[in-house]
């Protein structure tokens, strides 16, 4: 017997699709949005998620995609309604930025590759739009990134694994905005420390560490 060719290619077919996916999840990252649901062509793809939180990774086709955000269990009034392309095998977080009426979505790219260095690395990324430029400062109180402006992405920088305390101030002082206590950094993986919040009073600038797709 020969079999059916055209189920090989069928075959074949489905598995170029699943290598062509990219990985992408959301980042509620505005201060004063009501928690939101996130609708991809129109067809709800997270619920009510809340400022501060980030969404699971969605695998999807390379491609075109209108994404509108909703204040949760609504469908009037976008927060959010724009085009984002997504290319082929890639990995993003799209963040929600800004402060309503003035949201928009920022895709921020990952590493596709494996962490594989035997170390941890980190990242800095300034995600509040009213702060001023930052330092992100070790427990050694070296400064490990200096000067980043909102929307700013800072290098990595790698480190043994253990348990650390970052803290961020206002670029060139030693007044903290900001600190993440005794977060544990393990081996092998690739984190992301974000800067949220506003530096106005009755609310204040938070900082959010996450790891990345493994």
């Amino acid at each position: 017997m020969y079999g059916n060719p055209y189920g090989s290619m069928l075959a074949q077919y489905y598995m170029m699709q699943r290598q062509m996916n990219s990985n992408v999840r959301f980042f509620h990252a505005s201060p004063n949005a009501p928690a939101a649901d996130v609708y991809v062509n129109d067809n709800i793809i997270i619920k009510n998620i809340l400022f501060k939180e980030l969404s699971s990774y969605l695998p999807v086709p390379t491609g075109n995609y209108n994404v509108k955000i909703y204040p949760a269990g609504t469908k009037n009034d976008a927060i959010v309604d724009t085009m984002v392309y997504i290319p082929e095998k890639a990995v993003y977080t799209i963040a929600a930025v800004g402060k309503a009426p003035d949201i928009s979505l920022y895709p921020i790219q990952e590493p596709i590759s494996p962490n594989r260095s035997g170390v941890s690395c980190v990242r800095f990324i300034h995600l509040s739009s009213d702060a001023s430029a930052m330092d992100v400062i070790f427990p050694d109180d070296s400064v490990a990134f200096s000067n980043v402006p909102f929307k700013g992405i800072s290098s990595y920088a790698c480190t043994q694994p253990g348990t650390y305390t970052f803290r961020i101030t206002p670029s060139g002082t030693s007044d903290s905005a900001t600190t993440v206590s005794d977060t544990p950094l393990d081996v092998n993986t690739f984190y992301t420390l974000y800067l949220v919040g506003v530096p106005e009073e009755n609310s204040e600038l938070d900082a959010v560490l996450v790891s990345e797709l493994r």
